[in-house]
């Protein structure tokens, strides 16, 4: 994507699509092409694995201010990273402008308790473009010439309540005047394992102003733990070393052999060397392990300090550029980072051949890799889309590639400490995740937000996998594949949440998640029976643990809608159980994939056209459940949760929320020539409503075009509750689906539950409550996920549903299609630049209706080009105006947008 360019498809029609070729040599295990990656997390500090507290508190225990001089037990961060699978070495950048008290390693952000709506990242940058094999990458910060005012926006944020917006980084006014860089960042692969990097900074500010620019490399650190170090074999300290010399830092690793970082251009910076070791006179009052810590760089650049060695050589390095710019001046630093296996590229990058070949050589390559990622997403791109939404799409892409990471966590080792580490309390292999010591990961892996949330989570791995699918879905089945497997899944069959709790339960999304993996890759049986032996046994963990009652009707917790409720849904105000409609629905869903599965599966092997029957009969004892048993509400003609108490009457939970909805997912159509090939699942199907016609009306929905159609809302359920979600004083925003209905605004709901008042209201912003802790609040912003799933139901079961057949006074009857469409440009509307010259996810200003609090931030970014053509890709959305909110860079689940934007129907022929 070239830079500030609007063409979107430059690539020539007779340019190769190498990158395909790429991913495809990569599949079959002929070249390594996703050896080197951008798998270098942005946050490694403030997290489970590194907290080894006696209170569990992991933003307290590793903060920020500790990071640049502490060194890391699972993972690394910073800005712009690179490294390898195994994460032996890694390369980013850091900057400082002469005014900030440290280099600018890493992004900066509030913690948990300082956010007065939870944990907040205040720098700004961009996942601009990316292609899969990570063969093209670029990168965008934007970093203020005046001091970086640490102390202003956490004494300004803790000053501030649940009721008032977050305060910003552009809030503070440092952005006046354009007194800033705009540093990109540029890695074009010329081998497998060797990147041309070019880092351009530009002045757009008033006046000449200076940058520091420190291209670092280093070794992850697997030497201060006293074990035998992440894998099998010894890692030998001595053969751990980085050597400077001007222009040039060669680290030597026995795992990886060596890798360069040099200069391209004939400059000759100084290289600056320390040890990625802890400062441990600075933070603890102990003995350094080595004479020139973790943070010696920083203190020699900013403060002079004799704290590099001067022998130029250590485990942690960084070339020291330094700019003079004026007004409006633009500079690049090329360089090569290169592997010990990719002779032409260390040939061109050791020096031996003439500078302006070698510079030519590295401009080629960064013109090539562009161009390749020109071509790839033109292939993608469907005819006539504009170019805002091919800008939108292939940014929403790119950041999901920018998401992948590198996740080490040994838990078992984690419990019990390390050998050469003082000994955790006795009570830890009894706290957080203690029953998962069996869980072992050394893998990339998709996270939800490399900053805010830079570890899995369960169900956001299924919609990332999803999105991933389409562009690589080799990336895909892995990822799927590693999650399930006996690493990670526990032996009683269920999958770990998230690294916060394991013990927790997501939507189970998984089985989902393979069925599109499996059709996005052409077809995949053996990835597709890989899948679904181990989400049996997943499915099985369910049913025996989430179904106290044994009747069909399902819990789980908060499953994802956390803030929705009027209490905790995972911890109940009073003695009894609460019967959840999304818990049931989540399970009806999940059978229902599972019965595509088994279908999909059976046409070849028969075997599985038993597990088919086992799974629709399943279904169907749910649906009837959930429509007999209390969850579905004849006289609102929705589902809501209920409080079973003993020795009292129900509570019905009458909160119109998305939670009423996910029963309408739970659909499925299966068409005549599906029960043909297999008459043995139609002949079981045949037998069971003769025998239980209480279930046949679960099961027994014809399809428009021949065939069944199975679904737990039948037609006039479906109808009613369709009727709510596109009701724009309900559901329906001008950007999606609410995920609390805006009734609520004027009607608020509140039970009394023996003396105990819960109540819950319509919040289309930032949670007002502190309940639920940090910035989780789904109680009226758009949230993508489930925004997908409601398309997608609709898109997948309109067809064969022959809605005209079946009138009811009373219900409207629903254009699904128009509804489906309706919704669909809604969700792209919010990164779309609008007739205003706005983008609603960049946010609005002014009082009435659909003021989301925005502040001095959102008249920047709306009016500023460099600023509003570069939207961000949100954790959820403004209920009224569309502004982003929660984690700034989860462009992984909402990714999905990608998939609105190319698949209008999601390759269902809705009518």
């Amino acid at each position: 994507m070239h830079q500030d360019e609007d063409d979107n498809n430059p690539a020539s029609e007779s340019y190769d699509d190498t990158e395909r070729r790429r991913l495809k040599a990569a599949d079959d295990g002929a070249e390594p092409w996703h050896e080197w990656g951008p798998y270098l997390s942005e946050r490694a500090w403030g997290t489970v694995r590194e907290d080894y507290s006696a209170d569990g508190d992991a933003w307290d225990y590793f903060p920020f201010e500790h990071a640049r001089s502490r060194a890391y037990r699972w993972s690394e961060d910073g800005l712009a990273g690179l490294c390898n699978l195994n994460q032996d070495w890694c390369f980013a950048l850091a900057f400082w402008n002469e005014r900030d008290p440290i280099l600018k390693e890493r992004a900066f952000g509030l913690t948990n308790a300082e956010g007065n709506h939870g944990e907040d990242v205040k720098d700004y940058w961009w996942y601009e473009d990316a292609t899969p094999t990570a063969s093209w990458l670029r990168w965008r910060y934007h970093y203020p010439q005046a001091e970086f005012p640490y102390t202003q926006l956490r004494e300004q944020n803790a000053a501030r309540g649940k009721g008032d917006p977050e305060y910003e980084l552009i809030d503070t006014g440092i952005f006046a005047g354009d007194r800033y860089f705009v540093i990109t960042a540029d890695y074009a692969k010329a081998a497998p394992e060797a990147y041309a990097l070019r880092i351009t900074v530009e002045n757009v500010g008033p006046e000449a102003a200076r940058l520091h620019v420190l291209p670092h490399l280093w070794f992850r650190d697997m030497w201060s733990w006293g074990r035998a170090p992440d894998i099998e074999d010894t890692v030998d300290t001595d053969a751990l070393l980085i050597r400077g010399e001007p222009g040039r830092l060669t680290a030597t690793h026995p795992h990886t052999g060596a890798v360069s970082l040099s200069d391209a251009s004939g400059q000759t910076p100084p290289a600056l060397l320390c040890d990625n070791e802890t400062n441990a006179k600075l933070l603890f009052g102990a003995q350094n392990r080595t004479q020139y810590p973790k943070d010696g760089i920083g203190d020699h650049v900013v403060h002079g300090a004799s704290t590099v060695n001067p022998s130029a050589t250590g485990t942690k390095g960084a070339l020291h550029y330094v700019l003079e710019l004026a007004p409006g001046e633009r500079r690049e630093i090329d360089l090569w980072l290169t592997g010990s296996d990719n002779a032409a590229s260390n040939n061109a990058a050791s020096g031996n051949t003439a500078s302006g070949a070698q510079a030519a050589d590295h401009a080629r390559v960064l013109a090539d890799r562009e161009r390749d990622a020109d071509t790839f997403y033109a292939a993608c791109t469907p005819p006539g889309l504009s170019a805002d939404d091919a800008r939108i799409m292939r940014q929403a892409y790119s950041g999901l590639i920018w998401s992948k990471q590198f996740y080490h966590y040994d838990v078992h080792r984690w419990l019990h400490g390390d050998p050469a580490q003082p000994l955790p309390p006795d009570h830890r292999a009894h706290d957080r995740n203690a029953g998962w010591q069996h869980f072992w990961a050394r893998d990339v892996l998709l996270m939800p937000d490399p900053w805010e949330y830079p570890w899995f989570a369960a169900w956001d791995l299924a919609f990332h996998c999803a999105a991933l699918a389409e562009i690589d879905p080799g990336s895909a089945k892995r990822q799927l594949l590693t999650f399930l497997s006996q690493r990670y899944q526990h032996p009683n069959g269920q999958v770990p949440a998230y690294e916060w709790n394991f013990d927790d339960v997501n939507p189970p999304v998984l089985a989902w998640a393979a069925l599109r993996v499996h059709r996005a890759a052409g077809g995949d049986r053996e990835f597709l029976k890989a899948c679904f032996h181990k989400l049996l046994l997943n499915f099985t963990f369910w049913v025996n643990r989430k179904d106290q009652g044994e009747d069909n009707i399902f819990e789980g917790g908060f499953l994802g809608l956390d803030n929705i409720g009027v209490f905790d849904r995972s911890k109940p105000p009073v003695d009894g159980v609460l019967e959840q409609s999304d818990g049931t629905g989540w399970m009806a869903f999940y059978c229902l994939c599972m019965l595509e599965l088994s279908l999909e599966l059976a046409t070849a092997e028969p075997v599985y056209e038993d597990m088919a029957c086992k799974f629709a009969e399943h279904y169907a004892y749910i649906a009837v459940a959930i429509n007999d048993c209390g969850l579905w509400d004849e006289q609102d003609g929705f589902y809501y949760d209920r409080l079973r108490r003993d020795g009292a009457d129900p509570v019905v939970i009458r909160v119109r929320s998305m939670v009423g909805a996910i029963p309408l997912l739970a659909a499925v159509a299966v068409d005549a020539d599906t029960l043909k090939r297999l008459p043995g699942f139609t002949a079981h199907l045949e037998e069971f409503t003769s025998r239980r016609p209480e279930y046949a009306r679960a099961m027994t929905r014809p399809h428009a075009a021949g065939g069944m159609v199975f679904s737990v809302a039948d037609d006039v359920q479906a109808a009613r509750i369709l009727n709510r979600l596109r009701d724009p004083a309900e559901f329906l925003s001008a950007h999606g689906l609410r995920s609390l209905s805006r009734y609520h605004l004027e009607h608020p709901f509140s039970v009394d539950l023996g003396g105990y008042t819960a109540s819950v209201d319509y919040e289309p912003g930032e949670s007002r409550s502190g309940l639920f802790g940090g910035n989780s609040n789904w109680r009226g912003p758009v949230w993508m996920p489930l925004n997908y799933l409601v398309f997608e139901a609709v898109c997948r079961v309109g067809p064969a549903l022959a809605v005209s057949a079946h009138p009811v006074d009373g219900v409207p009857p629903v254009d699904r299609a128009g509804f489906a469409e309706e919704l669909r440009q809604r969700l792209i509307g919010l990164f779309r630049l609008g007739p205003d010259g706005r983008r609603p996810v960049l946010g609005v200003s002014g009082g009435g209706a659909q003021d989301d609090g925005a502040t001095l931030e959102s008249a920047i970014l709306q009016s500023d080009p460099r600023w509003r053509d570069r939207p961000w890709f949100f954790e959820y959305f403004h209920g009224d105006s569309g502004k982003g909110l929660g984690a700034a860079h989860q462009t992984g689940w909402t990714a999905l947008i990608a998939s609105l934007i190319r698949n209008p129907t999601l390759g269902f022929p809705l009518r």
